[in-house]
């Protein structure tokens, strides 16, 4: 049997939630959250790794509409994320709206009801409107590395970490210097007999505050007895964080500031000449994430920690061969190398009008209205989508703005009473043409890296938002009808 409701969100994570809070809240309660796994809480339900938190400051890193006085530290531990997003479906009455260990396989507009046909593994729904919160950083992604499969040792991603194997005495690769990389290093030095860390490029990193990094007990007193501190912080933070953007369109002397602090802090940390020259970036700053600087450094100079200034190229048995010409013997490897975000796999599931998959209209990158909606697809609402990631600043406030967007096009559609609504082509052209004029010359595209916010098949920047983020809120927070199809009830 086919369930009928207004409104399908696909994932629980972030956005699926913060959608499915706000719905609640209105008293709006025709809607399901269909989620793959087996709780909410996406990204952070699936990274465990050791070490895990938000490089974000938690108290902007989460929603303005469920303050949290009681964040442990200024960076929060992945476990205390995921907690809070639990806690929010619980309390905010949204659980019952959640289906879980229930994975999309289809998702096909009927043209004939002006309705979404979604087929999951667990049952089938009938919607007026369909939502993506399927996130950035979903799908984990693995180097194409010749001997991969038949590595005699143990092998996993960080966001499939894999708690059943002992790290203690073993000799672990390391693959990947991102975010993630930087966070579990520190973790596995400090057990494992020997740590290699496959390098393709080195990161930069902030310089660290020099505040408290945690929260004393009469800062949570303070922030639960005056919200409106808690407040402060976050707008203190979030104006903080916009500064940082203008170095990314390459303001000569904001990017040069940001580059000699980023490398008097590793000439500081790293004094062996040879170790620093090999964690010098040889990128413009800002084309990759400048990350947190926790104790990545720190870890990187102790005597069981080896750095192979090259990519794993390929794997003989336990021996990993460097591109750099190296070889190891190990018994782990470690991939922290990603995601697919410039294609995500949800994309391949939804057929629009035509029958043609999302994929398809984006076989030249991910392009959409507002960063939202795409010509074909009707009812449609995309979180998470194009240039929706920031670099800069908090992933969340960009959410909430999608969100405030959704929310605005329900309610247009429920006092015009269209059939539903649809991007123009012409409008998505315009939008597209926007964002690739205020792109050109930014540290993405001419940085001289090779980052995940640029789309390889076709060198356009489609991940990131190229702007700050308040702006995108201005432009991209509420529905604007002049930029879509409205089609009558007959």
């Amino acid at each position: 049997m086919t369930e009928q409701v207004e409104v399908v969100v696909i994932g629980a994570g972030f956005a699926g939630i913060g959608l499915g809070i706000r719905l609640k809240r209105r008293g709006f309660d025709s809607f399901v959250v269909l989620e793959r796994a087996h709780d909410v809480g996406g990204t952070w339900r699936d990274n465990t790794y050791p070490g895990v938190a938000c490089d974000v400051p938690a108290h902007l890193y989460s929603y303005s509409f469920r303050l949290n006085p009681n964040w442990s530290a200024v960076q929060a531990p992945g476990a205390e994320i995921w907690q809070y997003l639990r806690d929010g479906v619980r309390e905010e009455g949204v659980t019952e709206h959640v289906r879980l260990n229930t994975e999309v396989t289809a998702a096909r507009w009927d043209e004939s009801s002006a309705r979404w046909q979604v087929e999951t593994s667990n049952g089938s729904w009938s919607a007026k409107f369909v939502v993506t919160a399927c996130g950035h950083l979903s799908d984990t992604r693995l180097p194409d590395i010749e001997g991969l499969d038949a590595f005699a040792g143990e092998l996993f991603h960080t966001a499939r970490w894999n708690h059943g194997v002992p790290l203690e005495g073993k000799r672990v690769g390391l693959v990947g210097t991102g975010a993630s990389a930087v966070q579990v290093l520190p973790e596995l030095q400090r057990v494992a007999a020997e740590v290699v860390v496959f390098q393709r490029s080195a990161p930069y990193f902030f310089v660290p505050s020099g505040r408290r990094p945690e929260f004393s007990a009469a800062q949570k007193r303070l922030f639960a007895r005056y919200p409106a501190a808690m407040r402060e912080l976050r707008s203190e933070v979030f104006w903080y964080s916009e500064g940082n953007f203008p170095a990314r369109v390459r303001v000569p002397a904001l990017l040069e500031r940001a580059r000699n602090a980023s490398l008097r802090y590793l000439e500081s940390a790293v004094t062996d000449p040879e170790l620093r020259a090999k964690l010098t970036p040889d990128y413009e700053i800002g084309c990759k994430r400048i990350l947190g600087p926790g104790r990545y450094y720190a870890s990187m100079v102790q005597d069981n920690v080896t750095l192979e200034a090259s990519a794993l190229s390929r794997i003989e048995g336990s021996t990993a061969h460097s591109a750099g010409g190296a070889a190891f013997d190990l018994d782990v490897l470690v991939f922290a190398t990603g995601f697919d975000a410039t294609e995500p796999r949800f994309a391949t599931l939804i057929r629009g009008r035509d029958g043609s998959t999302l994929a398809e209209s984006w076989s030249d990158g991910m392009k959409s209205t507002a960063s939202i909606s795409t010509p074909g697809f009707p009812n449609l609402f995309i979180t998470n989508g194009a240039n929706t990631s920031l670099g800069h600043n908090s992933s969340v406030y960009i959410i909430e703005s999608q969100i405030d967007y959704i929310l605005s096009a329900l309610d247009y559609v429920d006092a015009t009473g269209v059939a539903f609504v649809e991007a123009t082509p012409e409008g998505e052209h315009a939008y597209v043409d926007d964002l690739a004029r205020r792109s050109e010359g930014s540290v993405w595209l001419s940085g001289g890296c090779h980052n995940w916010y640029v789309d390889p098949r076709t060198q356009t920047l489609t991940v990131t938002w190229p702007d700050f983020a308040y702006q995108f809120r201005e432009e991209n927070s509420r529905f604007d009808p002049a930029s879509y199809h409205l089609a009558t009830r007959e």
